[in-house]
């Protein structure tokens, strides 16, 4: 079985600088990661590019050939990724081993794993191979300095989960540039009642029957719970991997690893 994460978020959430962290952490610890690069728009990368989309398809060009702006042109790209999966990913998946772990990373466009079809059906593409997929979802950490804001991000985040339908991992990106964590702290592992009583201070009386779906929702899909990246430290890098492969059980059926003990003497 093979394993891989989708890391998806919105346009600067810091998606590939996550992937180039990701990749120096593993090489630190000897554990060896494949990069792939899903966006048509990329123009440079801070880690080796192990597939590259732009070898079936570029942004540029499509733009200059159709007339295209960068969004439409980008849905072009991504339609044509799902028509050519049988031949580019197959082709691609065919230089790794069964159990080799890749790291999908995507666009920004939030559309793309919202409500348009071209990344669920490259899960799908990914699962019939026999990878254990996890969908890492990262959000702007400075994008959370209310309660409103944080409700949207969540929501963000819920719509991509129930489209991919996968394990789900939510990555509080860019905390090293953070300047007031305490306000941070407080959307990290909140509490449903206080989150409705802030949201209700902002929004005017006739939504606070909204308010109280929106939150009850955001609570019953455990949606209220970010995990922290610093990458500054290497802890922090550690325990989002760790959170990721317990989702996607990676290593355990790794062999157990016994102790040797020294022989019991003979007279004992």
């Amino acid at each position: 079985m093979g394993f891989a994460q989708l890391v998806i978020g919105p346009a600067g959430s810091g998606k590939s600088t996550y992937c180039s962290s990701l990749f120096q952490h593993c090489e630190k610890i000897g554990r060896t990661v494949h990069i792939v690069n899903l966006d048509p728009a990329a123009e440079s990368f801070n880690y080796p590019v192990a597939m590259d989309i732009r070898e079936l398809i570029n942004l540029d060009d499509v733009m200059e050939e159709l007339g295209l702006g960068p969004n439409g042109g980008l849905m072009y790209c991504m339609e044509h990724l799902e028509e050519n999966l049988d031949d580019w990913l197959e082709e691609g998946l065919n230089n790794y081993l069964d159990d080799d772990y890749l790291v999908f990373d995507c666009p920004g466009q939030i559309e793309l794993f919202s409500h348009v079809p071209v990344l669920r059906n490259f899960v799908d593409h990914l699962q019939r191979k026999n990878f254990s997929v996890c969908g890492v979802y990262l959000l702007d950490s400075q994008f959370m300095t209310d309660v409103t804001k944080f409700i949207s991000g969540c929501m963000a985040s819920l719509s991509a989960m129930i489209q991919l339908e996968l394990p789900h991992v939510n990555i509080l990106s860019k905390m090293d540039l953070v300047t007031k964590k305490r306000s941070i702290e407080d959307f990290l592992n909140p509490e449903p009642q206080f989150l409705l009583s802030e949201l209700n201070k902002r929004m005017a009386p006739q939504f606070t029957k909204l308010n109280k779906a929106l939150i009850e929702l955001v609570d019953q899909y455990s949606m209220v719970s970010f995990v922290p990246l610093d990458l500054r430290k290497e802890s922090s890098i550690r325990y989002v991997l760790s959170q990721i492969d317990s989702s996607i059980q990676y290593g355990e059926d790794a062999d157990v690893r016994i102790r040797d003990f020294d022989p019991e003497d003979d007279d004992e």
